[in-house]
């Protein structure tokens, strides 16, 4: 599962299996939008990230050990950092396969890509991870917020939910003779309805974003 506390910062845990390199893919088209990097970023992006996690798999580890992505933006820098950890022991080095090699030209890939890359033992003391940042100028800071009751959303507002933000297209209001409690139902742009109470706060973006 995919979390994202941080809207600048997505981190999820993906099988050792090769659909997670799909998987991967996927989820960084998930907030390519949201963070508007450009279509040429994006590319080179994925390249980097399909290679960093099938290394990560190809490491003679457990079956049972995740393997851990982290993608994030740093605006300030123009930067977007790619991180794919695994429990696995070694040193990633860049090789120079003979013509008649298949396989071992994935970190040229990535050393001829990214703007810098490198690796660093994990937090937990097991393993490493294989980190790459590339340049996207175009890469969108945080949009600002204000914060307000959910009952004072209106449609046509952008408000933060699931860690992404999302178009109102819809609400109404709810009270259950059961429940003392108002509620609001905001329907989004995508995903489905949030019940919501209605003096919970909910994060609205400013208007001219």
């Amino acid at each position: 599962m995919a979390t994202q506390s941080d809207p600048s910062d997505v981190f999820f845990r993906v099988a050792r299996r090769r659909s997670s390199v799909r998987r991967a893919r996927n989820l960084l088209h998930a907030v390519a939008g949201d963070w508007s990097i450009g279509q040429e970023t994006l590319a080179e992006a994925e390249l980097v990230l399909s290679e960093l996690v099938t290394n990560a798999l190809r490491v003679p580890v457990p079956g049972d050990r995740l393997v851990e992505v982290r993608i994030a933006r740093l605006p300030e820098d123009g930067v977007l950092r790619l991180e794919v950890g695994d429990a696995g022991g070694g040193k990633p080095e860049v090789r120079t396969p003979s013509e008649d090699e298949t396989g071992g030209r994935g970190l040229l890939l990535v050393d001829a890509l990214a703007h810098r890359w490198g690796y660093e033992p994990r937090p937990s003391g097991i393993g490493k991870t294989v980190w790459a940042e590339l340049k996207a100028p175009d890469i969108a800071p945080e949009p600002e917020g204000t914060e307000v009751a959910a009952i004072a959303v209106r449609a046509g507002q952008r408000v933060r939910v699931w860690g992404q933000w999302h178009t109102v297209r819809g609400l109404h209001a709810e009270r259950h003779a059961s429940d003392s409690e108002a509620h609001v139902v905001l329907h989004l742009d995508d995903g489905p309805g949030l019940r919501i109470s209605a003096d919970s706060p909910l994060t609205v973006q400013n208007s001219g974003q």
